[in-house]
């Protein structure tokens, strides 16, 4: 059938500049529809992605990419990019392994400008380009999109306030869907703000400034008493002097219609005009043009496949998450000192029944991954038992609060590190392989590393009420996990399954247990017997652990983390130094992992039942 689609003729950002206004707002609605048809089938992030079809269209129409450069904060935002960049044809591969980015990749376009994944790192990472660009005599501009959650990052103030006054050609668009960031959103506000984003106005503007500079002292009284006109008038008739972002030294235009192409071409034609680094301010709808999305736009953030009629997600399954979340909430009934925190997550994090229940101890702390660790430290302080529930990959950001704020001062809160390891097709950016190796290197930290949803409840307990100091639970994503009958945990830092006598031994934590316990089965039915030694507590390693792995011939160490400063590269270390001759084999990660399935990622890194049963069965001999 031949696709007679306006999208599937934009094979670059040019092709836009050929259509009419009609059809702009025509091939906005085929990029919606694309983007719900594919992202129900591949999941992925949709409500931030719909809201900002006709904003991506109107970048792509005034600019000239890529050598103007976008750089879209977060990333997660830029299916409709893709689309209007030659990946059109390439979306329905998007999150899958070898297929498209579910974020902005330069390895993958020249159209984009920047990796991104986590937050805030927009303004930064523009004005750097920015200034980069004027070094090398460049005459591009540098436009970066951040929304308003992204903004709760103190890193995106940290490159306003540096990009503020600048006289790059530096254009901050701030997509407003959910914060009321300016109240002047009044007729007036509207009108004024109408006026100045006309181009015949900026340019008129631009040419008195300029002929009355040439009058020294004269051109500098007129242009103040200008300047002093216009801010009475904004006292007066609008009640604010200056924005914030005003302040820090930007010309500001907003609040603007996000849906409005045509008022948003005229924006970003009047921020082109203007001298300096321009910030507009531009309102969405979050999930804009699929009701479901529109309605609860937090439960359409990160998806899985869902049925477009209903909105309900194709399977759903019990996950580390949901127990967690059920735990605490548990936890907190009990003991009125138990505090949950969230970084913008307490969906992902299972935090949600604990929001409603406990609204006086939940703290969300927007995307302050820093700040949250340094709050916990305080709550601490103050006798309280604070939980901070993290993704894994976002805790990196955490590592010298973790450092300088809790252990240094020996404080005593526990960071639940959810999807710890792999995590899938978000990617390179949200792999949980880090956390481990980081928090190993800091002193007065205690890691428990369950495998079973019984286990995530008994260690919490530990670590709430029988570990001083940190005490950090990491557990993997997805649902419960296979584990031999024989094996119960019984709070000790280290279990064993398996003949105890034999010459092999595998030793491992947290999902890979459960692979290694599958492995070990298919070992036994090829007459190769092997032992298991699966460390519940990862950090402090226990001494007698390893002093246990030190009786057997052939040690192999899995773990599902970066290799280098890892579990197993300590284990081998002590094991060796405590004087170990036989054959130490560690199979671990080295590098980034890129998008695919779980179950893909770990079979291709040696690290699934299959991986582990022909590392084993080969040997190292």
């Amino acid at each position: 059938m031949t696709d007679n689609s306006i999208l599937s003729g934009i094979k670059s950002p040019s092709d836009l500049k050929k259509l009419s206004a009609e059809e702009l707002n025509t091939l906005a609605e085929e990029i919606r529809n694309k983007i719900i048809d594919t992202v129900s089938e591949n999941g992925g992030h949709l409500a931030s992605n719909l809201g900002v079809v006709e904003l991506t269209i109107a970048l792509h129409t005034v600019f000239d990419p890529p050598n103007d450069k976008i750089i879209w904060d977060v990333g997660h935002q830029s299916y409709a990019h893709k689309l209007l960049t030659g990946r059109n044809e390439k979306l329905s591969s998007i999150r899958k392994e070898n297929g498209l980015s579910g974020f902005p990749k330069r390895s993958e376009s020249i159209y984009d400008a920047f990796d991104t994944g986590h937050s805030s790192t927009s303004v930064s990472a523009a004005y750097g380009i920015a200034c980069a660009d004027t070094l090398n005599n460049g005459k591009n501009y540098t436009i970066a999109v951040i929304g308003d959650g992204a903004l709760t990052g103190g890193l995106a103030f940290e490159g306003l306030n540096c990009a503020g006054r600048s006289k790059e050609r530096l254009i901050v668009i701030l997509n407003d869907n959910k914060m009321s960031i300016s109240k002047n959103v009044g007729s007036m506000a509207r009108y004024l703000t109408k006026i100045r984003i006309q181009p015949s106005y900026i340019r008129a503007k631009s040419r008195v400034h300029s002929r009355l500079d040439r009058f020294n002292g004269l051109g500098r009284s007129i242009t103040n008493t200008i300047r002093n006109i216009k801010n009475w008038i904004k006292i007066n008739l609008l009640g604010n002097r200056k924005t914030m972002f005003e302040q820090l030294g930007f010309n500001y235009y907003g609040p603007l219609n996000g849906h409005d192409i045509q008022q948003l071409q005229s924006a970003l034609k009047a921020a082109k005009y203007s001298k300096g680094a321009v910030l507009l301010h531009v309102c969405t709808v979050k999930g804009k043009g699929y009701e479901f999305a529109e309605k609860t736009p937090k439960n359409y953030h990160g998806i899985s496949a869902f049925d477009i009629e209903t909105g309900e997600p194709k399977s759903s399954t019990k996950g580390f998450s949901d127990v967690f979340g059920e735990i605490i909430c548990e936890a907190a009934e009990k003991d009125k000192r138990i505090c949950a925190i969230t970084a913008a997550m307490a969906m992902g994090t299972g935090l949600s029944d604990f929001s409603e229940k406990y609204k006086n101890r939940f703290f969300d702390v927007g995307i302050a991954e820093e700040h949250a660790v340094t709050f916990a430290s305080g709550l601490a302080v103050g006798r309280m038992i604070p939980v901070f529930a993290v993704y894994s990959t976002f805790l990196q950001r955490s590592y010298d609060q973790i450092l300088h704020d809790a252990a240094m001062q020996k404080l005593h809160i526990v960071l639940a590190i959810d999807r710890a390891g792999i995590v899938g097709e978000d990617g390179e950016t949200h792999q949980g392989i880090f956390d481990v190796a980081f928090l190993s290197t800091i002193p007065n930290i205690t890691i428990f590393a369950p495998s079973s949803f019984s286990e995530l409840r008994e260690m919490f307990h530990i670590a709430i009420y029988d570990t001083p100091n940190i005490a950090v639970v990491r557990y993997p994503r997805g649902g419960e996990l296979y584990l031999p009958d024989e094996y119960k945990y019984d709070g000790e830092d280290y279990s064993f399954v398996g003949n105890k006598k034999s010459r092999k031994l595998i030793v491992t934590y947290g999902r890979i247990f459960s692979n290694a316990c599958i492995a070990a089965k298919a070992l036994k039915a090829q007459d190769i017997d092997v032992c298991i030694l699966k460390l519940n507590k990862i950090k402090p390693i226990s001494e007698n652990a390893v002093s246990e792995a030190m009786k057997y011939k052939e040690v192999y160490f899995f773990e599902e983390g970066i290799k280098t400063g890892g579990i197993g590269e300590g284990f081998g270390f002590l094991m060796y130094q405590g004087g170990f001759r036989g054959k130490f084999g560690l199979t671990a990660i080295e590098g980034f992992v890129k998008q695919a399935r779980v179950d893909s990622s770990l079979a291709k890194l040696g690290l699934d039942a299959g991986g582990i049963e022909k590392i084993v069965r080969e040997g190292m001999d």
